[in-house]
């Protein structure tokens, strides 16, 4: 299974302590080298920069395309990478939290999935362990953007 990342999900699971859900989930993800600078250089010594640096299972690619260029202009450089290095590599699921680089993903045929879907996946087959609302609660309280849509289909998940 090809799995990329965008910084998004890797700064938010790194924020609860459960990044390395990932690894139990996946085995190996990919991120483009703009997510590596993101989340190891312009976030050295904030949660997950050294795991990231170090883990054996992230693997980092570099991605040169007209279209990054052209996404930038609209999103974010690493989201933009991101994108088109799952497009490229023909991945089969891409970790994204942003609203606009999701819909991008999705209408370019690209199987989308956030920070909230993987620890609810951890959840479910006992890889994490803890309360879903209570885990979204904490995120929250950690600085972690959630809109109430989100926080809205979590508690009826719950139901």
């Amino acid at each position: 299974m090809i799995v990329v990342s965008d910084s998004g999900p890797l700064i938010a699971l790194s924020r609860l302590g459960m990044l390395p859900i990932l690894q139990e989930l996946f085995g190996e993800i990919v991120i483009p080298e703009e997510v590596r600078k993101e989340v190891v250089e312009k976030g050295k010594g904030k949660p997950g920069s050294d795991i990231i640096e170090k883990a054996k299972w992230v693997e980092v690619e570099g991605i040169k395309d007209l279209s990054v260029d052209i996404l930038s202009k609209e999103i974010e450089r690493g989201e933009a990478e991101a994108i088109v290095l799952a497009k490229k590599l023909n991945a089969d699921l891409l970790l994204l939290d942003e609203k606009i680089p999701r819909e991008i993903a999705k209408s370019l045929g690209l199987q989308v999935a956030g920070t909230i879907a993987l620890i609810y996946e951890a959840l479910k087959r006992g890889v994490a362990q803890g309360d879903l609302e209570e885990i979204v609660l904490e995120m929250k309280r950690r600085g972690v953007w959630i809109s109430e849509e989100i926080v809205r289909e979590v508690k009826r998940l719950k139901e």
